[in-house]
């Protein structure tokens, strides 16, 4: 039996502690500052194997205090990505496996210096991008004998748009503006460089429909440092619908929301809903040599809300709160494999998409 404290009972968290606590084989405590709201969660969904605690991780020390009287194996985070370094040191004081869902650059390079000589595994960017598109890009790599160009391309979209920015907030918003204002980074003639965010716009066309994708930061996660020297081109770009990112420039550059970025998220948390009812859509596409010849491979998948036990979850709750729980079980079923930082071009599709927790991506 694997014991695992989870931090932050939001939209991904929740979820996280509902799919491992229905495996059989985890014990989860689920941490968060609203002890209401996440007991009335555990007890609405009969989670019989999650503990609803109360902690703030603006109090570190109350939070070392409970692990030191507590065993656990790891500690997952889904608080945003601001509060990840103040976990991973938690998770370093007490010798535990550390996993995150961070798009945060500048946060995955304070998690990789916090993992140093590591015995336990340090895995930032668990979620959907940077995350899963890894692992996927990674495989699809592996088929080429020398890789030319690879492109990866994420989008969560209402599946019904009805505003102007033909957009819903599906996840969290301090990291969709973190996402839409940071630099990114890429590889450009073999060589990482850094992007402007909301540049290099494109159209793409899936299954007849018209998408528009553009820089983003974060999404790439540690490829860039991995095929460095090693490919000629490489980006990440996020995907909406047509039209959203000229406004979104408007409002993030013209207007320089950008610099005022919690008036930004009053404007957006105030006029853009919420919706569950969305899809995700995942494009990789990679170019290079096989066998003497130029050939192309691409990963195109949608996936939509699902129902799990008996409540109903959007597509990107359930994409990124299952990639996390099967990056952490393929960690804690076999740690003698993973150690110290962890990046998710380390996992194999194939043990991915085999893993319990990985069904949804099947």
């Amino acid at each position: 039996m694997h014991r695992v404290l989870i931090l932050g009972a939001g939209k991904i968290g929740s979820l996280v502690a509902c799919l491992l606590s229905e495996n059989g084989d985890y014990e989860v405590t689920l941490g968060d500052i609203s002890l209401d709201a996440s007991t009335r969660f555990v007890r609405e969904l009969g989670l019989s194997r999650v503990t609803p605690l109360l902690l703030d991780v603006r109090h570190p020390d109350s939070i070392s205090a409970y692990l030191t009287a507590h065993r656990f194996d790891a500690v997952l985070s889904s608080l945003p990505y601001f509060c990840n370094p103040i976990v991973a040191g938690l998770a370093r004081e007490h010798r535990l496996h550390y996993f995150d869902l961070t798009e945060d650059v500048e946060v995955t390079n304070q998690v990789k210096v916090l993992s140093t000589d590591s015995p336990q595994a340090f895995v930032p960017q668990c979620g959907l991008a940077p995350g899963f598109i890894s692992v996927v890009t990674q495989d699809l790599i592996t088929h080429f004998d020398r890789v030319d160009t690879v492109k990866m391309r994420v989008g969560a979209l209402p599946v019904h748009p009805s505003n102007a920015l033909k957009y819903s907030l599906t996840w969290s918003t301090d990291g969709l503006i973190n996402e839409y204002g940071n630099i990114c980074y890429g590889i450009e003639g073999g060589e990482k460089v850094s992007l402007q965010p909301l540049e290099g716009y494109e159209t793409i066309e899936v299954d007849g429909l018209l998408y528009e994708a553009f820089n983003t930061s974060g999404g790439l996660g540690t490829l860039a440092d991995t095929y460095a020297g090693k490919v000629r081109t490489m980006n990440y770009k996020t995907l909406r619908y047509p039209g959203h990112c000229e406004k979104i420039h408007l409002l993030m550059n013209d207007l320089k929301l950008n610099e005022d970025r919690e008036t930004l998220k009053r404007i957006l948390e105030r006029a853009i809903p919420q919706t569950l009812q969305d899809v995700v859509l995942i494009y990789a596409s990679v170019t290079g040599m096989r066998d003497g010849a130029l050939f192309e491979e691409n990963y195109v998948k949608k996936i939509y809300p699902q129902c799990i036990k008996g409540k109903l979850w959007s597509a990107i709750q359930v994409t990124t709160a299952s990639s996390l729980c099967a990056v952490a079980d393929l960690v804690l079923q076999t740690p003698e494999r993973y150690k110290g930082f962890v990046t998710q071009e380390s996992f194999p599709l194939h043990d991915f998409l085999e893993n319990r927790f990985g069904a949804s991506y099947r």
